[in-house]
């Protein structure tokens, strides 16, 4: 075999390596069905276990194992609540860590309404001072960023 033969069989590498990568790391953390729709139950508000299996419909073991891979890499924290004449139970909600992956959340929102229902969002995301509408998009470094605090999600 020439040289030239060598050299069309070598295998392209990508540039930065797996375990170098923070897209592929982010990926085998979360991207897993049931992770991403407990992330956005979370997102909403949604806590309760009860209220996340049936919004999701998610098995009881698979969500609980879910919820223990979520609190332990610290996306989520359990916090007690309790219901008037019931008793305190665990609820689950963002950490700062978790509340970070909110561009995540709204960049798949926005590619899901463009491709898969036709540009007809359920949900619209604006600033909640100005009411001007908000979309995911590269911007140059030095502008000033939204914070997910002055994001108003309104149901549509």
């Amino acid at each position: 075999m020439s040289n030239s033969d060598e050299s069309k069989l070598t295998k392209r590498l990508a540039p930065v390596a797996k375990c170098d990568c923070g897209m592929a790391l982010a990926s085998e953390l979360l991207l897993e069905k049931w992770t991403m729709l407990i992330i956005r139950e979370a997102f909403y508000g949604v806590k309760r276990f009860d209220d996340i299996r049936e919004d999701i419909g998610i098995p009881r073991s698979v969500l609980t194992t879910r919820l223990k891979h979520l609190v332990e890499n610290q996306i989520l924290e359990k916090k007690q609540y309790q219901v008037e004449g019931a008793r305190a139970r665990p609820g689950y909600v963002l950490t700062e860590k978790g509340r970070e992956l909110s561009l995540t959340i709204f960049a798949l929102m926005q590619w899901g309404d463009k491709h898969l229902k036709d540009g007809q969002p359920a949900i619209a995301l604006n600033h909640r001072d100005t009411g001007v509408p908000l979309k995911v998009a590269l911007v140059e470094a030095d502008t000033n960023d939204v914070t997910l605090a002055e994001i108003d999600l309104t149901v549509l």
